[in-house]
C-alpha cells in the first residue's frame, strides 16, 4: 500500500526535476552550457540525498527524520553554487530568461526540503544565500519579481506545517496517556468493585447466620451465640480495615485469638498498595507466625508507610495500674518489607 509520506516525496522530485529541466530549455545560445549541465546535475543529486536519505527507515524506533549534518553542507553549498554558477553559465544577457531563472524555485524548492526535514536555520541560511546571489547577479526588483518572494513563503510555509505538526504530535501524545490513565482508573475501580463484592459476600457468609439467629430469638441469644457474635463482629472489622493482611491463615490466627480471649485491633495505614502478591504472602505467613505465638491480652496489628518495615504488632497485657506504658507492652514486632527486586 502506497503511504502519504511516499506520495509527498514522489511529489518532490518530480516538482525538482520539472524545475531543474527547465534551465535546458535553452531559448539562445548560452557561453558555457557545460557549467549550466554540470551545475543541474549537482542540483538533482544533492536535492534527491536530502528527499530520500533516510537511515532510520528500517529502525524500530523510528528516530526523528532530521537531515544529517553533511547533507545540510551540501544544500548550503547548492544555494551558494548553483545561482552564481547559473549566473556565469548563460551569460550577462540571459541571466532574467525562464531557463536561467529556475534556480529561484530551485533552491526554494531545497530549502523547503531542508524545513521540512528539521533543519530550519540551515534553511533560512540557504534562502539568504539564495535572496544576496540573485540580487547580486540579476539586482534586487529582478529577483523578487521572477521567484525570490515565492522561495521565501514556501519556506515559511514548510516550517508553519511543521511546528503545527509537532504540536499535533505533542496532543495526539497527551491524549493516548489521558487515555492510558484513564483505562487503568476503569481497571482500578473493577478490581476494587470485585474486591468489595467478595468482602461483601465473605460478610455475609461470617454474619449472615449469627444476624439470622439474633432476628429468630429477637437478641434473646446464649452465652456460645454471643461469643460467635463478637468473633463475627472481629472478623468484619477485619476485612473492612485490614483486607491487604488477610489470607486464610491469617484470618484463622485471628480468629483462634479472639476464641482464647484476646481484643484484637487491625488497620491498614497504607504503605502495601505498590507490593505483589508474592511479597504480601510472605508478609501473611510472617504475621500469621507472630500470631500463632502471642500471648497478649490486647493486639494491635498496623501496616506502616515506613521504607523498611511493613506491619507492626504490639502486644499488651494487663491493666497497666502501675507500670508504664513500655512496661505493659509484652509483645512488640516488626515484620520489615521484603527486598524488591
Amino acid at each position: 500500500m502506497i503511504s502519504v509520506r511516499r506520495i509527498l516525496v514522489i511529489l518532490a522530485v518530480a516538482f525538482t526535476a520539472y524545475l531543474a529541466a527547465r534551465g535546458l530549455w535553452w531559448t539562445e545560445p548560452i557561453p558555457y552550457p557545460a557549467i549550466v549541465v554540470t551545475t543541474l546535475g549537482f542540483y538533482l543529486v544533492s536535492t534527491w540525498l536530502c528527499i530520500w536519505w533516510d537511515p532510520g527507515a528500517h529502525d524500530a524506533a523510528r528516530h526523528s527524520r532530521q537531515l544529517p549534518v553533511w547533507a545540510c553542507v551540501i544544500a548550503l553549498a547548492d544555494a551558494v553554487i548553483v545561482p552564481s554558477a547559473v549566473a556565469v553559465g548563460v551569460g550577462a544577457a540571459s541571466r532574467t530568461e525562464s531557463f536561467a531563472t529556475w534556480y529561484l524555485g530551485g533552491i526554494g524548492a531545497l530549502m523547503t526540503i531542508v524545513m521540512v526535514r528539521r533543519r530550519p536555520w540551515i534553511a533560512w541560511i540557504g534562502i539568504a544565500a539564495l535572496g544576496i546571489a540573485s540580487m547580486v547577479w540579476m539586482g534586487p526588483p529582478a529577483a523578487l519579481a521572477l521567484g525570490l518572494v515565492g522561495s521565501v513563503v514556501w519556506v515559511a510555509l514548510a516550517q508553519l506545517l511543521v511546528m503545527s505538526t509537532d504540536r499535533a504530535a505533542a496532543d495526539t501524545e497527551h491524549l493516548a496517556q489521558l487515555q492510558r490513565a484513564a483505562s487503568a482508573w476503569q481497571a482500578s475501580q473493577t478490581v476494587r468493585q470485585r474486591e468489595r463484592r467478595v468482602q461483601v459476600q465473605r460478610a455475609l457468609a461470617t454474619a449472615g447466620p449469627v444476624l439470622a439467629r439474633t432476628i429468630a430469638t429477637s437478641g434473646m441469644l446464649t452465652d456460645a451465640e454471643r461469643a460467635d457474635a463478637r468473633l463475627a463482629e472481629g472478623s468484619l472489622r477485619d476485612e473492612l480495615r485490614g483486607g491487604r493482611l488477610l489470607d486464610d491463615v491469617v484470618r484463622a490466627e485471628l480468629d483462634a485469638a479472639r476464641r482464647r480471649g484476646a481484643h484484637v485491633t487491625m488497620l491498614d495505614e497504607g504503605g502495601l498498595e505498590a507490593l505483589d502478591d508474592a511479597s504480601l504472602g510472605l508478609i501473611r505467613a510472617e504475621l500469621a507466625s507472630t500470631l500463632r505465638d502471642a500471648s497478649s491480652e490486647r493486639l494491635y496489628i498496623r501496616t506502616s508507610p515506613h521504607d523498611s518495615v511493613a506491619v507492626t504488632v504490639v502486644g499488651r497485657s494487663g491493666s497497666g495500674q502501675g507500670l508504664s506504658d513500655e512496661d505493659a507492652v509484652d509483645l512488640w514486632r516488626e515484620i520489615a518489607l521484603p527486598p524488591r527486586d
